[in-house]
C-alpha cells in the first residue's frame, strides 16, 4: 500500500534524520526546480543542523518537520516560515522522497502545515511558491486550498538560469470555508 494522506505524520526534525533526507536531497531529480542541491553529505547535514536549531528560536520563526509513515520510515519534509509576525504571514514548503512522488504525501504534508499555521500560530495568510514547470507541486497547492495569485519573474537563479516563481496563498477565512 502506498503511503497516503491519512498515514503521514510530522515530527520536529532531528539530526539523525540527515541520512534519510540525503537519499533524495542528493539526487538531481529532487532538486531540479530548487536553488539547492544536489546536496553533498555535508550540505544535508548543515541543512538538518540549521533546521533542528531553528526549534530553539525565540521567537520561533522557522519550523521544520520530518514526514514519516506509521511504520516509521522518513518520506519527506515540511517547513513553515513565519515571514511577518505583525501581519501574521507565513510561507510553507515541502519535499518528498522521489520514489514516493504521486502518492499523496506532499498533499498530506501541506494540509498539516496549513493546519498548524492557522490553528496553532493563528496566522492570517499562508503562501507558497513553485517553479512554473513544476506542475505537480502547483497541483498540490491547489488541492490544499491555495489560490494561484500570479507569477513573479526571475526570482531565483538555478543551475539552468533564472527561475520565475508562481505564488499561491490561502487565508484563514478561506480555510474555514473549505472545512465546512
Amino acid at each position: 500500500m502506498a503511503p497516503g494522506e491519512s498515514s503521514i505524520r510530522l515530527r520536529p526534525i532531528e539530526f539523525a534524520d540527515w541520512a534519510s533526507i540525503h537519499e533524495w536531497a542528493s539526487s538531481e531529480e529532487a532538486c531540479r526546480y530548487q536553488p539547492w542541491g544536489p546536496n553533498t553529505a555535508q550540505d544535508t547535514q548543515a541543512f538538518v543542523t540549521d533546521a533542528f536549531s531553528a526549534w530553539d528560536g525565540n521567537p520561533q520563526d522557522r519550523y521544520v518537520w520530518t514526514a514519516f509513515t506509521e511504520g516509521g520510515g522518513i518520506v519527506g519534509l515540511g517547513e513553515l516560515h513565519v515571514r511577518n509576525r505583525r501581519w501574521r504571514q507565513g510561507e510553507i514548503a515541502y519535499a518528498v522522497h522521489t520514489r514516493l512522488w504521486g502518492t499523496g504525501i506532499a498533499t498530506a504534508i501541506g494540509v498539516q502545515l496549513v493546519s498548524f499555521a492557522f490553528d496553532r500560530l493563528e496566522l492570517h495568510r499562508v503562501a507558497a511558491t513553485c517553479d512554473p514547470r513544476n506542475h505537480a507541486s502547483a497541483a498540490v497547492l491547489g488541492r490544499i486550498g491555495m489560490t494561484y495569485e500570479g507569477r513573479l519573474r526571475e526570482t531565483i537563479e538555478l543551475r539552468d538560469g533564472w527561475r520565475d516563481s508562481e505564488v499561491f496563498s490561502i487565508l484563514a477565512s478561506e480555510r474555514q470555508r473549505t472545512l465546512a
